[in-house]
Parts: structure tokens; C-alpha cells; sequence
């Protein structure tokens, strides 16, 4: 039997070849270091772990990325195996010793009889006769291996530096002080006119939301990182460096919208929401792309009226990625449309965060030797945590309503990528109706509860 290729040893990497191979598929992982290194790398190990040493919560209740971990268990996850045997204390956080687990990953696959580890680097495309090919090289894909898929694609960059501007869930939202509205009421392609979320601010909040732009800690670009800003999209404190009515006629400018609630009084300046994913679950803040750390975001733009109890998807940042436009370039099983023989895992298909790049090549290595056995494996229900983030890699993203920059950005699991649910609980055990966190626990619980339960019956279904 042919092998299946991998080329790249990280997490999704090593998980693809690990899937491959106890499906009894033969398999080669190609990776480059220490024949060639990274700018971040420091070791020769597989799955090292070069920013993090946390996989994130590890509740399985009511947090989206515990409830992939448990699916990625219930799947016979390799990287979730030495992470839980390599675990440290962390809470209710899954945190590993970095040396032992890429250690660990790294003798296991080398002890597969099925297992070949290859060192060196694919410089271009892979050779034609490689017929079945998983491409999970990450946000520091070589240059000619960037270049020899951007060949087939017919896209004009893969390594750029990534604008992000946080996304809020939707529900977390208060409509009674925004409302839905276009500029000018402007229907761009695939909208209605009533398309942004718009939150306003009279001038008192303005000034003190640019002051605490200013005085708000910032992260720094790594020396590698080169070159800091991507399409002209400077951070949202940047451009409050340059004077402090620079944001109100940019990305906050009041013109061409009526407060609804309160429609003689015109704002002084309007943040702006749009829809960003097709559930609709989702909205990115427009042109909030930033460097501000963590947590001071979450307190800045929590001072943005509508947003004083707004829950993030996904917070802010600018660095350097290197990824497809996989709704656009990838079938449903990750294969590039172009060249089906290539499937890609992992952050190069537009995933956040080890876990979840993991988790995409736990899904690749099984459709590839699925794939190589003969066999239609069904793709995971979008109802499940791993489903729900292929479905937002494959198809779950809108295009953009207006000129805007390119919407499809990486993303971490979140329940905002999973299908809304029907028939949640509203009634506490006290008999009284819940509200607020209480009212989002439920949801969150009842959510992974479904998932749960599919991924159980798709574990079950014959392939």
C-alpha cells in the first residue's frame, strides 16, 4: 500500500500521521528541522510548543475548547493522550511540560511500525507520484512550499501579517442601546441595508474611550515577525496617536446613521459590528484591529455603549500568519480544489490555538486514510465541537457586504461556530426565570450536551 504524506511535524502534523497510521494506512512525515530551522522553533521534537504551554479549559461542561478536547479523546487523540500524560497543575486549565509532551509525541511515533519519519525540507510542490498528501506546515510554511501552492491557487499571497479585530457574540449584545443599520441605509452585495450592529458614543464617552486607548498596554512584534502592518490596517491606538479626531472620521465615523432608539440626537462617533459568520452568532467590531493585550481590550471596549457586557470570540492582534482562504480553496474534506491529492491540517486552514490545530489534523489524517482504504467516512455533524470548527474552515464564513478586507480570518473554537439550539432550559432549580450568566451557562451546557450526543452516534456510524 502507498503511504499517505505529511508534511510538517507540529501538533496537527503529528496527529494526521498518528490517525493515518492506526487506521493501518503506511505513513511519512516530512519535517524540515533540524536539517533546516525556524525563526521560533528551538528544538528537533515533534509537536513542540513554541508559544504556550496551555491547551486552554479543560470543562467539558461549558466551555467550547474543553468540549473538543473531549471529543478529540473520544477520537483517540495523540496529542490529547501525552498532554493529558504530561500534565501540570493549571486549574481547570489542561497545561503540559513542553519538553516531556513533545517527547512523548515524538517516541510514539517514532515506535509506530507504520510510522516513517523523514527529515528535510519540501522545497516547491511535492512529487506528482505522492498521490495523497496532507499539507500541515502552519503559520511558518517555508517560502517554496508557499509559493508551489500559491502556484495552484491563483490567490496573490499566503504569508501576510493578519489585521484582527476582536468578534462579539451576538447575544451578548444590548440592542436596547444599538441597533441595525447600514450607512446611508446601503445594501451592499448580500444585504438588506440594516446590515451593522452600530453602538454610539456622545462625546464625554469618546474622549474617555481615546484616553484609555492611549494609556493602554500594547504587545510588541517578535524580531521575525519583520514588516508589522498588512493592507494598510493600522491599529485602532495607532491611529489614536495621530490625533485624537483620527478614529471619528475613520473607523468610528458618525455619518449616514440614525440612533433608532433616540433618533433626534445625533452621535458623536459609532462603533460598527458586522456580521461574521453565516448562523449569524457572530459580529467583528469593523476596523478595531489592535495590539492592545488581552485583557486590556476586554475593559477598553467594554466602555463602548451596547458592549458593557459583551462576550469575545476572539480578541484582537496583528502578526505574522501564513494561511489558505479555505472556504474558498477547500472542499468540504480539506482537499484543495485545485490539486484534490493535497488535503491541509491545522493553522494553515485558518484554525487558532494547538488544540484546535490538532484537532483539524485528527480529521485530515482520517479522511486520508479513509480515503486510501476505499472508504466515505461522513464528516463530522456541525453540531460537534470538531464539525462546527471545519465547518467554519470550509464554508461557515460570509463574504464580505461591502468593500471591506477579506472576511475569512483564523478562529478559535467557540460556541459562536456552533448551530444555535432550541428548547434551553430558562427556569432555575429555584423556580425562577435565569438571566444573565446564569441564562448563558445553560445555553453553553446545553450546547456541548448535544454534542455530546452526536459525536457519540457519529463515532458510531460505519464508514
Amino acid at each position: 500500500m502507498e503511504p499517505v504524506h505529511v508534511i510538517g511535524g507540529g501538533l496537527a502534523g503529528s496527529e494526521a500521521a498518528w490517525q493515518v497510521a492506526e487506521a493501518g494506512v503506511p505513513v511519512v512525515i516530512h519535517e524540515m528541522r533540524p536539517v533546516r530551522g525556524t525563526d521560533a522553533h528551538q528544538t528537533e521534537g515533534l509537536a513542540e510548543l513554541v508559544c504556550s504551554n496551555s491547551f486552554r479549559s479543560d470543562d467539558a461542561e461549558s466551555n467550547a475548547v474543553g468540549q473538543l478536547h473531549w471529543e478529540m479523546r473520544r477520537l483517540g487523540s495523540l496529542i490529547m493522550a501525552k498532554g493529558d500524560a504530561h500534565q501540570v497543575p493549571a486549574g481547570g486549565a489542561l497545561a503540559v511540560d513542553r519538553d516531556g509532551f513533545s517527547q512523548g509525541v515524538t517516541a510514539a511515533l517514532e515506535a509506530h511500525p507504520l510510522v516513517t519519519i523523514a527529515r528535510g525540507e519540501i522545497a516547491g510542490l511535492p512529487p506528482a507520484e505522492w498521490d495523497s498528501v496532507v499539507v500541515a506546515t502552519g503559520p511558518l510554511t517555508s517560502a517554496a512550499l508557499a509559493q508551489g501552492i500559491l502556484s495552484l491557487t491563483g490567490e496573490s499571497s499566503l504569508a501576510f501579517f493578519d489585521a484582527i479585530a476582536p468578534i462579539v457574540h451576538f447575544d451578548s449584545v444590548d440592542m436596547e442601546t444599538a441597533w441595525f443599520q447600514s450607512r446611508y441605509d446601503k445594501a451592499g452585495p448580500g444585504g438588506s441595508g440594516a446590515d451593522y450592529i452600530n453602538c454610539p458614543l456622545d462625546r464625554d464617552q469618546y474622549e474617555a474611550f481615546v484616553d484609555a486607548l492611549l494609556a493602554a498596554e500594547k504587545t510588541e512584534f517578535k524580531e521575525w515577525e519583520g514588516t508589522p502592518y498588512f493592507d494598510g490596517c493600522l491599529p485602532i491606538e495607532v491611529m489614536a496617536e495621530r490625533g485624537r479626531e483620527t478614529l471619528r472620521w475613520g473607523p468610528m465615523k458618525p455619518v449616514g446613521l440614525t440612533n433608532r432608539h433616540n433618533p433626534t440626537v445625533k452621535a458623536h462617533a459609532v462603533v460598527q459590528l458586522r456580521q461574521d459568520n453565516a448562523l449569524g452568532t457572530l459580529f467583528n467590531m469593523t476596523g478595531f484591529q489592535t495590539k492592545l493585550k488581552y485583557g486590556e481590550q476586554s475593559r477598553i471596549f467594554r466602555m463602548i455603549p451596547g458592549l458593557q457586557n459583551a462576550e469575545f470570540a476572539r480578541l484582537g492582534g496583528i502578526h505574522r500568519n501564513t494561511y489558505l482562504n479555505s472556504p474558498k480553496l477547500l472542499d468540504e474534506r480539506l482537499r484543495l480544489k485545485a490539486a484534490p491529492r493535497l488535503r491541509f491540517a491545522g493553522q494553515i486552514t485558518g484554525c487558532e490555538g494547538y488544540v484546535e490545530s490538532a484537532a483539524i489534523g485528527l480529521l485530515a489524517g482520517r479522511l486520508a486514510a479513509a480515503e486510501r482504504l476505499g472508504r466515505e467516512l461522513p464528516l463530522p455533524p456541525a453540531t460537534t465541537a470538531l464539525g462546527a470548527l471545519v465547518n467554519h474552515i470550509t464554508g461557515g464564513h460570509i463574504e464580505t457586504i461591502d468593500e471591506g478586507p477579506r472576511s475569512f480570518q483564523p478562529m478559535n473554537i467557540n460556541f459562536g461556530l456552533f448551530p444555535p439550539i432550541e428548547g434551553v432550559a430558562t427556569i432555575g432549580p429555584d423556580g425562577k426565570r435565569l438571566k444573565g450568566p446564569a441564562r448563558s451557562l445553560a445555553r453553553k451546557q446545553a450546547l456541548t450536551a448535544r454534542a455530546k450526543r452526536v459525536m457519540e452516534a457519529w463515532i458510531g456510524t460505519p464508514a
